[in-house]
């Protein structure tokens, strides 16, 4: 199976399977994000998930959540941040938008606050790492060394369609978790080791001959990546891809893009007047948001809190 129709394969399952809020390509370094990419992470649900979903479907900007904003008496926005005025006039407005932040004005400023704490939401983060075929594995050593000797997340594990020898395990860290996922069945090849990521860890940043840039990152920084990874997780989800307009295209299994004239599951960017299957239509009618809504905790369109002063410096929320 081609790795894209894979990893979406492997979404749906757990989907069906877990709790967990699970999306595709985010980044897992913290002074490099983008120089390690998590094909999926699983993020489990944590005490008060349902806070979360209360708040906003959308990612919420870790400076929102960093900032001196609480639910308390409103700050005046400019000196609440640490950064500049450009910057958090940008995340302000953002944070209104989705519903985080409230403002109101006084004495011609503009003032803000949180509209209820932000929540300790979620758990454990497992970081998979596809190859459904070996016999091509790529950089696969290198990029599974990464999330070993970084520690970001819980438990990294490798997923494959392939026939799992001896050799291809003695290839990978020992930490690393493997699984055979063929069809609608994932067998358990070799059980992951938990990371310490409340330790040191150690980033891989860039490699030359005869040499290799690392990071050192200490458990406070690893703590506000994992916690900006878990936001990209829930704001975006696995389902990151539109359908095309295509007579051959069909949505099934919640909403994978499954092609008639291939006859499987297809890469929905790929689709056009190049493929000699492709019929034009009108694209499939279809709300991702629901699907992802109807199968998971997670909430496409939270009611959220509105508050009302009851007092100069008090208020109290109305659910």
């Amino acid at each position: 199976m081609r790795e894209f129709p894979f990893e979406l394969a492997l979404c749906a399952h757990l989907e069906a399977t877990t709790n967990d809020v699970l999306a595709r390509q985010i980044g897992g370094g913290v002074h490099s994000p983008s120089n390690r990419i998590i094909d999926v992470l699983c993020v489990e649900p944590g005490p008060a998930f349902d806070a979360r979903t209360k708040l906003t479907s959308e990612r919420i900007p870790d400076a929102a959540i960093e900032c001196s904003v609480g639910v308390g008496q409103a700050r005046y926005w400019r000196t609440a941040f640490d950064t500049s005025p450009e910057y958090a006039r940008e995340v302000v407005d953002r944070a209104v938008e989705i519903g985080f932040f409230e403002r109101e004005r006084s004495g011609g400023r503009e003032y803000v606050r949180q509209v209820a704490r932000y929540p300790d939401w979620f758990g454990r983060l497992i970081g998979i790492e596809n190859k459904p075929d070996l016999a091509d594995p790529g950089d696969l050593e290198t990029q599974l060394r990464k999330d070993v000797s970084l520690g970001l997340v819980d438990e990294v594990v490798l997923a494959t369609e392939s026939y799992v020898t001896r050799a291809h395990l003695n290839r990978i860290p020992d930490e690393v978790g493997v699984w055979r996922f063929e069809g609608e069945e994932i067998e358990i090849v070799r059980e992951p080791t938990p990371l310490r990521t409340d330790e040191v860890g150690t980033e891989l940043i860039e490699q030359h001959a005869g040499k290799t840039d690392v990071r050192i990152v200490n458990a406070d920084e690893k703590a506000r990546q994992r916690r900006r990874m878990a936001e990209r997780a829930y704001g975006k989800g696995w389902r990151t891809y539109e359908f095309p307009g295509c007579e051959e295209i069909e949505p099934r299994d919640g909403g994978l893009p499954y092609c008639h004239w291939k006859g499987r599951v297809v890469n929905p960017t790929r689709c056009g007047a190049g493929c000699p299957g492709y019929d034009p239509a009108d694209p499939p009618d279809i709300d991702l948001d629901s699907k992802r809504e109807s199968r998971t905790p997670w909430v496409a369109d939270p009611v959220g809190r509105k508050r009302r002063q009851s007092g100069l410096d008090a208020f109290r929320t109305e659910e």
